[in-house]
């Protein structure tokens, strides 16, 4: 009898150390997220930065928690995607990310694509715009016609070979049939290289030329978007001007490494769309000069691969693609 009570008592406390595994598991599992700060890496400045600084305000506000943007620039992205892909998938680690995910690695500065990351939302979409120094040439037509009289001679500005403006300018020039000389100008600002004559081109989003064409100093003679901006209105795109092939724009969004646990990337999704949709964001989006374009994980997936075939087209033809040593 004592033996049986034992026993009986020995089950009974090893029921009771499973149950409180048992508890604690499911515990763990549903814990709230996030419970310590989220890092957002910002790969580029300007109003890529700005953007996302927003966001990851908006986020904090959704979530509940601490998101911090950390500025990682450099390799036309790569630098801070690589950090990226050196974190662990927890969903404390996300980017902000965007096009370059995909000229980076083509470029041959990553080793690996757009498939290492889980979509998180698509947030906005910016649209480059075409730029010259006041006083030289005064619309799209005389530009082209300039640059086609004169093989090599005019000098566009980008931020670096295989970089997006690289790319863009490309499209605008061949779809002109000119043949131009680009010079990269590195982490020099396109307004600052067209006002000392440096360049004679540049392609850069507008919030970089917005005042100084206001004050009359340079000129934005187009945006590469099949419609008219909003924060802009009164510059026509390439298309109006006949060049109706030319439809480029930048996505920004959120990411995270792949492998990240599904319920992280929901609640990051649910907090994006939440912000997306706020009248916050909608009136930084009027102020900044950008478009709200929110997607969800699965249809900014489906945006990123079909965008991914056209940039590693283009890159190939211009003699741009390279792969990761």
């Amino acid at each position: 009898m004592k033996l049986t009570k034992k026993i009986v008592g020995a089950l009974a406390a090893i029921t009771l150390l499973f149950a409180g595994a048992s508890t604690n598991s499911f515990a763990g599992s549903h814990a709230k997220f996030p419970s310590k700060t989220i890092e957002m890496t910002v790969l580029f400045g300007g109003t890529a930065k700005s953007v996302g600084q927003l966001v990851a305000k908006g986020l904090e506000k959704e979530l509940g928690g601490t998101v911090v943007p950390v500025s990682r620039p450099g390799g036309g992205g790569a630098v801070g995607y690589k950090y990226i892909q050196s974190r662990p998938a927890s969903g404390y680690d996300i980017v902000w990310n965007s096009n370059s995910v995909s000229t980076s690695h083509h470029r041959g500065r990553t080793s690996f694509n757009y498939k290492a990351f889980t979509p998180i939302a698509a947030m906005s979409i910016e649209v480059p715009v075409l730029a010259v120094k006041s006083g030289t040439f005064s619309s799209i037509k005389e530009l082209a016609d300039y640059a086609k009289k004169n093989p090599g001679k005019l000098k566009v500005g980008i931020s670096g070979k295989g970089a997006f403006t690289h790319l863009t300018s490309a499209i605008i020039f061949d779809a002109m049939g000119a043949k131009v000389n680009y010079i990269p100008y590195g982490k020099g600002k396109a307004p600052a290289e067209l006002l000392a004559g440096r360049i004679d081109a540049a392609v850069q989003w507008p919030g970089q030329f917005r005042s100084f064409h206001k004050a009359g100093q340079l000129k934005m003679l187009a945006v590469t978007s099949q419609e008219r901006i909003a924060s802009d209105s009164s510059i026509p795109t390439m298309k109006e001007l006949g060049y109706k092939k030319v439809d480029v724009t930048m996505w920004r969004g959120l990411a995270a490494k792949k492998g990240t646990p599904k319920a992280q990337i929901k609640a990051l999704e649910s907090a994006a769309a939440a912000y997306a949709n706020s009248s916050a964001f909608k009136a930084a989006s009027k102020k900044i000069g950008f478009t709200i374009n929110y997607l969800n994980s699965k249809d900014f997936g489906k945006q990123i691969a079909k965008d991914d075939k056209k940039i590693k087209k283009l890159m190939k033809d211009l003699g741009l693609a390279k792969k990761a040593k």
